[in-house]
């Protein structure tokens, strides 16, 4: 699955997408306590199918997955036309957690990674698409603003 995953689509892959089946695949797993939830990466990305949605119940699979998907470029609300906002609030205002670069299966393919570098995988780990009991912190680093 690592080598076919966007071979085709040269479009970067979003690390933050919502997880539909179709082009999107689960490359870790939330793990640790309601207060720090942290990204376990898999060693291989999977396919997100209907089948893992449905396991995810009674939360969100953004809950617990991590997903990433082709940009949506100017569909999403963080594109700015050439960069990802998001990607750069990360960077600008949450602080690593992180010591050395994870062992993500995405990073060559990462959005986030080509535009941000080693710093926007130093702070990933703590990233969680749907997170029902966010910092102060982590609410306005991923609120969309008029950058």
């Amino acid at each position: 699955m690592k080598d076919t995953i966007n071979k085709t689509n040269k479009i970067p892959l979003c690390p933050s997408a919502r997880p539909e089946p179709g082009e999107s695949v689960v490359f870790g797993v939330i793990v640790g306590e309601v207060k720090e939830p942290r990204l376990a990466y898999l060693k291989q990305p999977q396919p997100v199918t209907d089948e893992l949605i449905a396991k995810a119940g009674p939360v969100t699979p953004a809950e617990i997955f991590r997903t990433a998907s082709p940009c949506a470029k100017s569909g999403c609300q963080h594109f700015d036309g050439q960069d990802c906002r998001l990607a750069m609030r990360i960077v600008e205002q949450l602080p690593g957690v992180v010591n050395e670069l994870p062992p993500c299966s995405i990073r060559k393919d990462c959005r986030w990674w080509q535009q941000e570098g080693k710093a926007a995988c130093m702070r990933c780990p703590q990233v969680i698409t749907d997170n029902y009991n966010p910092s102060e912190l982590i609410t306005q680093v991923a609120e969309t603003t008029a950058d």
